[in-house]
């Protein structure tokens, strides 16, 4: 399911956002590159081009995590437990029955859960996100995760281009004695020091959870099994992890070209997966 979500998508989360995006970038084209290389010559011309082109794709992404419905259950939906090619049914921690929701009143697929701010079941749930006032789940994590590696590239962009403006501007003197830039350069420095720290540490986090194909929900229980797990004298395995390529290419796609692009015409439906167990039965035969 890919369909828009009703209602408004803006919240002053949201708001914030877009004036930092909004600051960074005429910050960046209007003062750094203009005082460091200057906007009519070509290596000014050059950085301004490609500086808006990272921040136009940060904002076409940003709006598509946005306003992209994360997926909902089907109000038909039912579990077959004997369908062979669905291995994996995920039961209740406790009782072991097939995972319903009370809340939403139906049975909820592999990987789904229910989301308490927006009040319904989203299938492959990883979070919800007050800065894009929407889940991240099936349908845009990987327009989000996208955003995320477009947003560390034009924090660290920008950042690099403050200190060479400083370091190369012929009117450095004026911003150290209380120049007009200076407090735009001050500002600009802490947000985009924050920015890109902050969202360098969630893009790793996130590369090493879509390396081993587990959503932010999925660690935490993954944790607890594993615990359970040694407990007993066992070894648990995420039985999604399916190798690190196929767990690239199912959510960034099969072309690697296309990784970057905010698309996701590869993810199916949202209510079956591939497991380690399909992988085995493929390679077996």
């Amino acid at each position: 399911m890919r369909t828009m979500k009703r209602g408004p998508r803006f919240s002053p989360a949201v708001g914030i956002v877009v004036l930092a995006i909004g600051y960074i970038y005429c910050s960046t084209v209007f003062i750094f590159i203009e005082r460091w290389f200057g906007l009519m010559t070509s290596p000014g011309i050059m950085n301004a081009v490609v500086f808006t082109a990272v921040a136009l794709m940060c904002v076409v992404n940003y709006a598509v995590a946005i306003f992209t419905d994360p997926g909902q259950v089907p109000s038909t939906y039912k579990p077959d437990i004997e369908d062979s090619e669905q291995p994996i049914h995920e039961i209740k921690r406790k009782g072991g029955d097939l995972r319903y929701c009370q809340k939403c009143s139906h049975h909820k697929p592999p990987r789904a859960h229910h989301c308490r701010v927006c009040n319904r079941c989203v299938l492959r749930m990883d979070h919800h996100c007050v800065w894009i006032n929407n889940c991240v789940g099936h349908a845009n994590y990987k327009v989000f995760f996208v955003f995320l590696v477009h947003a560390v590239i034009a924090c660290i962009y920008s950042l690099v281009l403050l200190v060479g403006s400083l370091t190369n501007d012929p009117q450095m003197e004026e911003h150290q004695s209380g120049g007009p830039f200076r407090t735009v350069y001050v500002i600009s420095g802490l947000l985009l020091v924050s920015l890109s720290v902050a969202l360098g540490l969630l893009l790793g986090w996130h590369i090493y959870l879509i390396l081993q194909n587990k959503t932010h929900i999925e660690y935490h229980e993954g944790v607890r099994a594993m615990w359970l797990a040694e407990k007993g004298g066992n070894v648990w395995k995420h039985p999604y992890d399916i190798g690190v390529y196929e767990n690239l290419t199912s959510v960034l796609g099969p072309n690697i070209f296309c990784w970057v692009c905010p698309s996701s015409s590869h993810i199916g439906s949202g209510l079956r997966f591939r497991t380690s167990y399909n992988a085995r039965t493929v390679a077996s035969t």
